[in-house]
């Protein structure tokens, strides 16, 4: 069953060799289901896989399939293959699965739109990437698909380009990846210079032999790669612009695939965190500020997918918390709980933008939970398993992370605990701004019998509010809605994979033990402390939902809680805009009018006009006139002949 596994990542290749020809042709659903069924296929092997993998010893969990001779030239030999562990096959199992709930979700959400099939053959080579970074047995295949991820990402935010909007999210995303992608890439040149190999096992091998100073500049350097991709300070503004993209591809991006890529690397490079403490501190530190940054930003924002936008980046800078803390398995845990509520939050805010005429702004909701039940009821389930409510899935990540956080120094768990009660308030403050509380709505009526339909409206939007709405909100098709059911129950059963209760209940502590267990720093809290870190965490969750309730279960407008500059995220992206953008748009005019016009041309120009001018001068020797020809030859045999009469007296 083991070695099935090259199959996880060709049957989303699969579908996009298929779809880029004949997408068209197979049209709309037939191309949307085409791509589910290959990613939902590749959900299966995955699971087949990890079965067949599961039932080997723990000391032979591992397995690598060479498949060809990639790059070959001097000491530099790079085999396309993957590296089948515990680590890799669970990142490949939440990918698929979560994915092919998101692909499922998009048929009924991108029904309507002209670009269906090129849409899912986007979908389906995103997956591939995806696939291909975290199977990878080596950096080179794992940056190849680094990069891939990347692109599609610009392919899928931009999917919409005839927006100025969604055009230059996909630019922003791009230049902000390949600003930490360059970090990889010099990490990469500095691993091979070092241990004279890019095999992910042979490096960790050499390690030993590889000075502190270079295992720090390698670890800093990797880093800065995924402080691009997964939206870490100062790095993050990206990601909240990438909500102009389709819902799906938000769901995608933030739960399941590419900002989780730098996390996954943290991961997998445990050995050598484990060896450059110095850059694990770094980690950690950077982690709990874009945790504290991302989820004070959410308490301010109006749009329903830019309020989960920051929530991504906290919850990420969580997990960075975690990787630098040592605590990889709990780094593990939260990504895999995350990626069921996250997935959850951004499906179920897609069917409310849906029902919603494309509105996204919160405060223009209200009133939606009667006519929309199933959303707003898994909503609700998500804002509890983020918000850390027990027995919620996030209860048990998020609780994990934190007593880390403390082992390493209070100061860390204090930053964190402080995001998670903000957590906890900011979704339910969107909660209640979209589900309960009055409309802020009006329905389309035609004027006369006061019954639905497209007649002329006669009920107009209250004051500031949207457009009257062409129908009465509900929920979406079965397509849209059994996702959202699938991830509620993983949001409510999705932390008992790791219960802290029993050695015998940490079943993805255990299952990772092979990869991560020399580097895991162990805890070694009493059973009182543990249950005063449980009772402790619990408090905090209900914390923030009590505030919540409190200032928002009425309220629409609390410009005491919304202040300016958590609505712009702390400044960081107009600083970077006038710092940054500005002053190099400013250099590049400079260079373009000073340094390549009056010095670069000017010295071009130069030459011309002095080998013009030596032109002029000699052109004069050449008159056309046979006197003067013959003159001069008169005059250089007379200079001739003086000159051997001069050497002759001599």
């Amino acid at each position: 069953m083991i070695h099935a596994a090259f199959l996880i990542p060709l049957l989303p290749l699969a579908g996009f060799a298929i779809l880029a020809p004949f997408g068209r042709r197979l049209g709309n659903p037939l191309a949307g289901w085409v791509a589910t069924a290959l990613v939902a296929a590749s959900f299966v092997v995955t699971v087949i896989v990890f079965v067949g993998l599961f039932q080997q010893a723990p000391a032979h969990r591992e397995l690598t399939q060479s498949w060809f001779t990639w790059l070959g030239a001097d000491r530099l030999s790079v085999d396309a293959g993957i590296l089948v562990d515990p680590l890799s096959m669970t990142m490949a199992a939440f990918v698929t699965g979560v994915s092919s709930l998101i692909h499922l979700y998009s048929i009924g959400y991108m029904e309507h739109d002209e670009q269906f099939p090129k849409f899912f053959t986007y979908l389906n080579l995103f997956v591939f990437a995806m696939l291909m970074l975290v199977l990878a047995d080596n950096f080179l295949l794992s940056f190849l698909g680094w990069e891939g991820v990347g692109v599609c990402s610009y392919f899928l935010i931009a999917f919409w380009f005839d927006r100025d909007e969604a055009a230059s999210a996909g630019k922003k995303a791009m230049i902000f990846n390949r600003i930490g992608d360059a970090g990889f890439l010099i990490g990469m040149f500095l691993i091979f210079e070092r241990t004279g190999s890019l095999q992910y096992t042979t490096v960790f091998a050499r390690l030993g032999h590889v000075g502190t100073p270079s295992l720090v500049a390698i670890a800093l350097l990797l880093f800065l790669g995924a402080v691009g991709k997964s939206a870490q300070i100062p790095l993050f503004p990206w990601l909240a612009d990438a909500m102009a993209g389709p819902t799906p591809v938000s769901a995608l991006i933030h739960a399941a695939t590419m900002v989780t890529a730098g996390v996954y690397l943290m991961c997998r490079i445990n050995p050598l965190l484990h060896l450059a403490p110095d850059a694990a501190h770094v980690i950690a530190w950077f982690g709990a500020a874009t945790a504290f940054v991302g989820a004070s930003a959410a308490c301010a924002q109006n749009d329903i997918k830019k309020v989960l936008a920051y929530s991504t980046v906290s919850q990420l800078g969580y997990m960075f918390l975690a990787a630098g803390s040592g605590a990889y398995v709990a780094a593990i845990f939260l990504m895999l709980t995350h990626a069921f509520y996250k997935a959850l939050l951004f499906l179920a805010a897609g069917s409310v933008i849906h029902a919603m005429d494309e509105d996204q702004d919160i405060k223009h909701m209200g009133g939606l939970a009667r006519l929309m039940p199933v959303t707003s009821l898994t909503f609700l389930v998500a804002w509890f398993a983020i918000g850390g409510v027990p027995p919620f899935a996030g209860f048990w990540s998020k609780g994990d992370v934190l007593e880390n956080a403390w082992a390493v120094t209070p100061a860390l768990w204090v930053v964190g605990a402080a995001s998670a009660v903000l957590t906890a308030y900011y979704i339910g403050r969107e909660f209640f701004l979209v589900f309960l509380g009055e409309r802020r709505w009006s329905e389309a009526r035609p004027s006369g019998d006061g019954h639905g339909g497209h007649g002329p409206v006669a009920a107009q939007a209250v004051a500031g509010g949207p457009p009257a709405l062409r129908r009465r909100p509900q929920d979406p098709s079965w397509h849209m809605s059994a996702p959202l059911v699938v991830l509620a129950v993983l949001s409510v059963f999705g932390g008992f994979i790791n219960l802290p209760f029993h050695p015998s209940f940490v079943f993805l502590e255990r299952w990772l033990d092979p990869v991560v267990g020399p580097a895991l720093r162990r805890l070694h809290y009493s059973v009182g402390q543990e249950w005063l870190f449980g009772v402790v965490d619990g408090v905090i969750a209900l914390t923030g939902v009590a505030v919540a309730a409190s200032l928002w279960r009425r309220a629409v407008d609390r410009p005491a809680f919304e202040p300016r500059f958590l609505s712009a995220a702390w400044f960081l992206d107009l600083a970077e805009d006038r710092i940054v953008a500005r002053t190099g748009t400013a250099l590049a005019t400079f260079t373009a009018s000073v340094i390549e016009s009056r010095i670069v041309d000017g010295a071009v120009n130069g030459v011309a006009s002095l080998v013009r001018l030596f032109a002029d001068w000699a052109r004069r020797a050449q008159n056309g006139y046979v006197r003067g020809y013959a003159l001069g030859i008169a005059g250089g045999v007379v200079a001739v002949v003086a000159y051997l009469l001069v050497r002759v007296v001599q």
